[in-house]
């Protein structure tokens, strides 16, 4: 696919990772040895931007072992890490990676490579269980995904950290600078992405502004949330906060919900049993509900436009950013049926507990 040289600038500015040069398995081993004092088997794991490597230790236990692109600014990495630590404080039943420090006692390292870079690396345990988009759906399920979500942001309503104010591609909050990248959106979706993006300007952008911030894991998808393997209905682990950043409270929830959209006569059916979880655990001001489904569709818009421009990018890494964007794109045409309206109804009953 050919991207226009407009689109690709607007991308650096939100982006601006190049893609990084592989770390062979056997230097990650060295590194987990000489850092953490760790004789382990390892495997490597899919990204977009960070080398990461699962490991299993001789004891059993299983490690992530995260070498962060060289480009990735060392206070937005610092975020996620400390974000990690405050939260197992606050709510230490919540199921998130620990941070394991290295033998020296640092939580992070910046550790030099071959190629010239320098690079920071850290070492998590590992989250057994099955990815939910590979476990049975179900509404204890979802349920759960609500709960865990709020209890999440709960859990970082306090926290301060000064990189979590900096500017990310993901974040719902900038939807309306996808516009110069949607010449890289098929020319049969672009009319619907249009159109949702001109409801998001005119409908949440004004809301958005008055709602309440602060820092968010900001990509709840089903491929960072595990499932209990035994259960199938018990959420087990919530990974990979590469994407955190301080934006609207309502904007997890949103992105939460975009993934549960169905290809049925009721389609915001099973995101209404996250929304009304959620709300449960942390109440949503009539505000955030009102937009709450112009942010779900905007969501899938950017799943669509972003993952279509970072696939032409690096088209080497295209199957693993492609993985939600079939559905992302038959979502949002099964809830364009529906008018800001009817959704809007269903919200408010499913906070209501009808």
């Amino acid at each position: 696919m050919q991207i226009p040289r407009s689109s690709t600038d607007a991308a650096d500015r939100l982006d601006g990772l190049r893609a990084a040069g592989p770390i062979a398995e056997a230097h990650a081993l060295t590194l987990v040895s000489e850092h953490y004092g760790l004789s382990a088997d390892i495997r490597r794991l899919d990204s977009e931007r960070d080398q990461n490597f699962r490991l299993r230790a001789q004891d059993g236990c299983e490690y992530v072992l995260k070498i962060a692109n060289p480009d990735e600014d060392r206070a937005v990495t610092n975020l996620q890490t400390e974000a990690l630590r405050h939260v197992a404080i606050r709510d230490p039943l919540l199921p998130i990676p620990r941070i394991i420090p290295a033998r020296n006692g640092a939580t992070e390292l910046d550790v030099g490579f071959d190629d010239g870079s320098t690079r920071m690396v850290r070492l998590l345990t590992f989250l057994a269980g099955t990815p939910m988009h590979q476990a049975p759906p179900s509404a204890t399920l979802r349920g759960d995904v609500g709960r865990c979500a709020a209890r999440l942001a709960v859990a970082l309503r306090d926290f301060v950290h000064p990189g979590a104010n900096h500017k990310l591609l993901w974040d719902v909050r900038h939807a309306a600078e996808l516009r110069p990248l949607l010449g890289a959106v098929p020319s049969a979706q672009r009319e619907l992405v249009e159109r949702v993006l001109d409801h998001f300007d005119a409908d949440a952008v004004p809301v958005l502004a008055q709602l309440p911030t602060q820092p968010l894991h900001n990509d709840l998808n089903p491929h960072n949330i595990v499932v209990d393997a035994a259960s199938q209905t018990r959420i087990c682990g919530i990974i990979d906060f590469g994407d955190m950043t301080a934006t609207a409270r309502i904007n997890d929830l949103a992105i939460a919900a975009a993934y549960q959209v169905t290809d049925s006569d009721d389609p915001l059916a099973p995101a209404l049993d996250l929304i009304a979880a959620y709300h449960a655990v942390s109440p949503l001001e009539r505000s955030e509900r009102s937009i709450l489904f112009d942010l779900i569709a905007t969501r899938m818009v950017m799943t669509i436009v972003i993952s279509n421009i970072r696939a032409a990018r690096y088209p080497e890494n295209s199957g693993y950013i492609l993985r939600n964007n079939k559905q992302a794109s038959a979502r949002l045409a099964r809830i364009a049926t529906l008018t800001r309206t009817q959704a809007r109804q269903q919200i408010e009953r499913a906070c209501q507990g009808e």
